[in-house]
């Protein structure tokens, strides 16, 4: 086996983890990063926790909706929505899938918890990490997408994402979805 392979992200395999049909998230175009808009590129074309990216960009602290989640006995995977803490307006959808052998049981406790986004948890436990950016895409959004980030009446909407990977302590741990949304 490729240790690289089984290590990268892979979009169909994280949407598939909470959708019978991806097409009421969202059709998914890749792209270039000089494609990307540049707020949106901003926010997403770069090798950092979104926690911190997002909080500095909307001047705001956020805080996590756990909108679904499973466990099994090697993985924890949610769908969540991170909202401003200064509006409660969304400003993130993500699916995060975190491989537990690569976590101490305290930390995995504090995901578990739901209380907290993901990047916070990493930073306040000093588990050293690395993101590294894997893909950008286009969101054309499909009905839930647009419910999750309260843009049901606006026609057509799109936002952009990335796939993204965290190595935390060196280890691939932490597989990620995030699609922004900026007002």
């Amino acid at each position: 086996m490729n240790p690289t392979r089984w290590a990268t992200p892979d979009l169909q395999s994280l949407v598939d983890l909470f959708y019978d049909d991806p097409s009421s998230l969202g059709s998914f175009s890749e792209l270039q990063t000089e494609m990307v808009p540049g707020d949106y590129r901003n926010l997403l074309a770069h090798n950092s926790h979104m926690t911190v990216t997002l909080e500095d960009y909307h001047h705001s602290e956020v805080s996590v909706q756990v909108v679904d989640f499973q466990r099994t006995q090697t993985h924890y995977s949610r769908k969540i929505i991170l909202r401003r803490l200064s509006d409660n307006k969304p400003v993130l959808y993500g699916i995060v899938r975190l491989s537990l052998n690569f976590l101490p049981a305290h930390v995995q406790a504090e995901i578990e918890a739901q209380q907290t986004p993901l990047g916070r948890v990493l930073i306040k436990n000093d588990i050293l990490r690395n993101v590294k950016l894997l893909s950008l895409w286009k969101v054309e959004a499909g009905v839930e997408l647009a419910k999750l980030f309260d843009a049901s009446d606006v026609a057509d909407p799109t936002w952009y994402g990335r796939t993204a990977l965290i190595y935390c302590d060196g280890l691939p741990a932490v597989e990620l979805l995030e699609i922004a949304k900026i007002d």
